[in-house]
């Protein structure tokens, strides 16, 4: 991974709508090497794809909010991450270790709605108890970028 890398990295991350052969002429390039790169960082698992990022509060979900899930251990977490992603709301989930089992991103029409989802997450079998905290700005989401600029500087390529 090195400057170019970078670079081919941040203009589709700025730009998604950009195809190879602009950010090639963008960066001065040929089509090609910009293809190769692009590849090489997905079979090394760096990249993991370009998408375009939707904004839910403009698809009517203004309400966002975190919710802490405690996992029922006489129950288990075996099929809670299928069931959970089947809550169209829930746009993130990870699991966690310390004394919550998971954390979720949630989104909701209005507080009212929040609450009808909070009960839906709740009811599944396996969650044993929640903690809710409701978002009220985004100063930064997906911050990833800045760690590929720090790597590739000064010579810190990585292999």
């Amino acid at each position: 991974m090195d400057r170019l890398d970078f670079q081919i990295v941040e203009l589709f991350t700025r730009r998604p709508e950009s195809s190879v052969l602009s950010a090639s002429r963008d960066l001065g390039v040929a089509r090609p090497t910009v293809q190769a790169r692009l590849n090489r960082l997905r079979e090394r698992g760096i990249l993991v794809d370009i998408l375009p990022k939707l904004q839910p509060s403009q698809m009517g979900y203004p309400v966002q909010a975190m919710v802490m899930l405690q996992i029922d251990q006489r129950v288990g977490h075996e099929g809670l991450h299928d069931r959970l992603l089947a809550i169209p709301e829930v746009i993130d989930c990870s699991t966690m270790a310390g004394p919550w089992d998971m954390l979720l991103r949630v989104v909701a029409h209005s507080n009212t709605d929040l609450q009808r989802v909070i009960d839906r997450i709740g009811s599944l079998e396996a969650v044993g108890r929640t903690s809710t905290s409701i978002v009220l700005r985004d100063l930064a989401r997906d911050r990833v970028l800045p760690l590929m600029d720090d790597a590739t500087q000064d010579g810190k390529i990585t292999e």
